[in-house]
C-alpha cells in the first residue's frame, strides 16, 4: 500500500505528538490528563489548523468509530487537495458523542472540513497496523531523494556522464580520449611543478 506524502509526513508528527503526550519527565503516564488539557484548548489551537493540523488531531483521539475502514485505506493514498468532503464520510466514520461539540467548532473554519477528513485519517493509521509500513516508507523515501541528491551532484561534477575529473577522462571508444600522461602533467604544472621535457 502507498501512501500520500501528506498523510506520510503527518502521520509521522501526528505520532511523534501523541508520544510526546504520553508521558511525562518522570516517565509516568499522563497522557489521559493531557488529551483533556488539549481538548480543552482546541479553541486557541484552531488557527494551526492549516498548517499544523497534527498539532489540533491528538483532541480528537478515540473519538472516531471506523464503519467502514476500507474507505480510510483508501484515504490514505490522497493527497491534501484530493481530500472527500466530511460530509461524503458520514457512513464511513462516526463520531463518539463527545467529540459532537469540538467537530461542529471546527467544522464552521475555512480548514475545518479538511481537517477532520484529516484527523480521521490520522487516527484510523494510528490505530492499525500501518503504522510501522508508513516509517518504513518514509526511511525508502528519504534514501531515495538523498540517492537522487548524490546522482545529481555526481552528475553536475561530471562524473555520471561518463566524464570523470576536471580533465574529462572518458572511457568510452568516441575518440576523445585524453592523454593521461599529458592530463598528469597538466595538473602537475597547475599545481606548481615544472614540467618533464
Amino acid at each position: 500500500m502507498r501512501f500520500s506524502r501528506y498523510f506520510q509526513e503527518l502521520m509521522l508528527a501526528y505520532k511523534a505528538e501523541l508520544d510526546d503526550l504520553r508521558s511525562d519527565s518522570e516517565g509516568k503516564d499522563v497522557m489521559r490528563h493531557r488529551l483533556k488539557e488539549k481538548r480543552e484548548q482546541l479553541a486557541y489551537l484552531l488557527p494551526m489548523m492549516g498548517s499544523n493540523p497534527e498539532m489540533l488531531a491528538p483532541a480528537f483521539h478515540n473519538a472516531f468509530l471506523f464503519m467502514n475502514p476500507l474507505s480510510f485505506e483508501s484515504l490514505s493514498s490522497k493527497e491534501a487537495n484530493k481530500l472527500p468532503s466530511w460530509k461524503s464520510l458520514s457512513s464511513a466514520v462516526k463520531l463518539e458523542p463527545w467529540a459532537e461539540k469540538m467537530a461542529q467548532m471546527v467544522l464552521v473554519e475555512p480548514d475545518g472540513d479538511a481537517f477532520m477528513v484529516t484527523a480521521a485519517c490520522l487516527e484510523y493509521l494510528s490505530r492499525s497496523h500501518h503504522t510501522r509500513a508508513l516509517a518504513a516508507s518514509s526511511v525508502d523515501d528519504d534514501n531515495e531523494e538523498n540517492q537522487q541528491d548524490e546522482d545529481t551532484e555526481l552528475h553536475e561534477n561530471g562524473d555520471l556522464d561518463g566524464n570523470y575529473g576536471r580533465h574529462g577522462r572518458d572511457d568510452g571508444d568516441d575518440g576523445d580520449d585524453v592523454d593521461l600522461e599529458e592530463a598528469g602533467a597538466d595538473w602537475l604544472a597547475e599545481q606548481g611543478f615544472d614540467r618533464k621535457d
